[in-house]
C-alpha cells in the first residue's frame, strides 16, 4: 500500500506545503551534470565515469538549458526511507509532456541521502534550478534487512 503525501513529507527534508501531493512529494533540482568519462559495472564493483556540472544561466534565473542527451539531475531534498518501507520515484507530468523522461532505480528501507536520476531531453528544455521535476512515493515492504551499499549518506553534508 502506498503511504500518502503527508507521511511521505515525514522523510524528506526539506520540503514545502507546494511540495506535499496527495500520494508523495515533489522534489526539485539542484544540479545537472553530463558524463564525460566511460563507466563501468562489473563483478568486483562499479565505477562512476566523470561528471560535470551542467552551467546554468547567469541571469539570476539558475536556469539550465538542455540540449537532446542524458543528464544526470541531483535533487536538492535528502531523503530518509523508513526500514519497512520502499521508495519509487516517478517523473512529474510537466516533463513527459516536454519530451524529457527521468530514469530512477528503487530506493531500499533503511537508503538516506540525496538521490540522482538519469535525465532524458529528446527536445530542447530549459530547468530551473528548484522547479519540482519528479514525486516520491513510499509503500510498504518487508525485507531482510535494510540499505548499506556505497551509496548511503550520498551528498548528504
Amino acid at each position: 500500500m502506498y503511504e500518502s503525501g503527508a507521511f511521505v513529507a515525514d522523510h524528506v527534508d526539506p520540503v514545502t506545503e507546494a511540495q506535499v501531493q496527495p500520494n508523495g512529494v515533489d522534489l526539485t533540482v539542484e544540479t545537472v551534470l553530463e558524463q564525460r568519462e566511460p563507466g563501468r559495472i562489473g563483478t568486483e564493483g562499479k565505477t562512476i565515469g566523470d561528471r560535470q556540472p551542467v552551467e546554468p544561466s547567469d541571469d539570476g534565473t539558475e536556469t539550465f538549458t538542455l540540449t537532446p542527451g542524458g543528464y544526470i539531475l541531483q535533487y536538492a531534498e535528502t531523503i530518509a526511507i523508513p526500514e519497512d518501507h520502499v521508495g519509487f520515484l516517478y517523473p512529474r507530468s510537466s516533463l513527459m509532456r516536454n519530451s524529457c523522461m527521468l530514469n530512477t532505480a528503487v530506493w531500499d528501507a533503511g537508503y538516506t541521502g540525496k538521490g540522482e536520476g538519469l535525465l532524458q531531453v529528446h527536445h530542447e528544455v530549459e530547468l530551473e534550478r528548484g522547479a519540482r521535476v519528479a514525486q516520491l512515493v513510499l509503500a510498504d515492504a518487508e525485507h531482510a534487512e535494510t540499505y548499506d551499499g556505497s551509496y548511503q549518506g550520498e551528498r548528504v553534508e
